[in-house]
């Protein structure tokens, strides 16, 4: 079988912003396409193997959050010959934009989507929120989207008090309404943390037959960087690609948060408010047994000074 992996450097990180559109128009130029969608938007295609990863993401989280500021699936063109569709905004836009429509459309219009084998939408947040509503331009498709927003139409979401400047934007028009659109798809995951209020009302309206519920507990309100930083997202979008990911395989993925700091912060204060100081020096204690941390180390002590040990010791005394 040919190997579609394409080899490149894209050497974007450390560009200022100008340069790193330039950047990665040359690429796409090079691999596919490069076109901008209105004033704020734009599309970077790049040809290669039968799957077709399709991802909404921001400038800002791409060029301050991605491995080497590239967008998110430029390492599987490399690693796994996916072929990639990135859909970036200038800003948090939720990608409720006219020009964006219009492409999709057009899209549809000349059965891109039907070159390929598997097709997955990804996203988090306002990405998170696009990847459903435009995979209804795929039918059959894979959507995999982090703490997705069903809509911010105030008429429905009134009660989310986050994104008040961003009610203006029109979600009762076309590719509006989040959850409808998922109808078509094959599968939707819909990853987010239940202790986040906002995040799991949004994450409940995501009702169809073809969803499953990733819970991310712990990770707090950006579980897609807690996700990437324990080294599993890629791995889950890989067999979301592959449409073998269960519920067993994320719950083994997540075990990856006992070594992952911010979550075991996380676990320690949410035990001491909530009058568990026992399960907080356990959580300390657990820490401590895999190496040196100044704040576990100072906390653990705290916790001892004021009569609360941990279940076991830290350290089992020789004979």
């Amino acid at each position: 079988m040919n190997d579609m992996r394409l080899k490149f450097d894209a050497e974007l990180a450390g560009l200022e912003i100008d340069d790193w559109y330039a950047r990665v128009e040359e690429i796409a130029d090079e691999h596919g396409y490069f076109e901008p969608l209105g004033d704020g938007h734009c599309a970077a295609f790049l040809d290669a193997g039968t799957d077709l990863l399709v991802t909404f993401e921001s400038t800002d989280s791409i060029r301050n959050h991605n491995a080497g500021a590239e967008p998110r699936g430029f390492v599987f063109t490399k690693t796994e010959g996916w072929s990639h569709l990135a859909i970036i905004s200038d800003a948090e836009s939720w990608f409720r934009d006219p020009a964006v429509y219009r492409y999709f459309d057009r899209l549809i219009d000349d059965g891109f989507f039907e070159d390929f084998d598997n097709v997955l939408f990804y996203g988090a947040h306002g990405g998170g929120y696009a990847a459903a509503a435009y995979s209804v331009a795929a039918p059959g498709c894979t959507v995999f989207a982090v703490r997705p927003q069903a809509t911010l139409d105030p008429r429905i979401a009134g009660w989310d008090s986050r994104y008040v400047d961003q009610r203006r934007l029109n979600f009762s028009d076309r590719y509006g309404y989040a959850p409808d659109m998922i109808d078509a798809a094959n599968h939707a995951y819909i990853a987010f943390d239940p202790q986040q209020r906002f995040d799991a009302i949004h994450a409940a309206m995501f009702t169809r037959a073809n969803v499953t519920a990733l819970r991310c507990t712990g990770l707090g309100n950006r579980p897609e960087k807690a996700l990437d930083a324990m080294e599993v997202l890629d791995d889950l979008l890989i067999s979301a690609m592959g449409k073998s990911l269960d519920e067993v395989e994320f719950s083994d993925a997540m075990r990856a948060r006992r070594e992952y700091v911010p979550y075991l912060r996380t676990l320690y204060s949410q035990m001491i408010k909530t009058g568990h100081p026992i399960l907080a020096a356990n959580v300390c204690a657990f820490v401590l047994r895999q190496g040196d941390d100044n704040f576990f180390s100072k906390k653990l002590k705290e916790l001892k000074d004021e009569g609360h040990k941990p279940s076991r010791p830290l350290k089992v005394s020789a004979a």
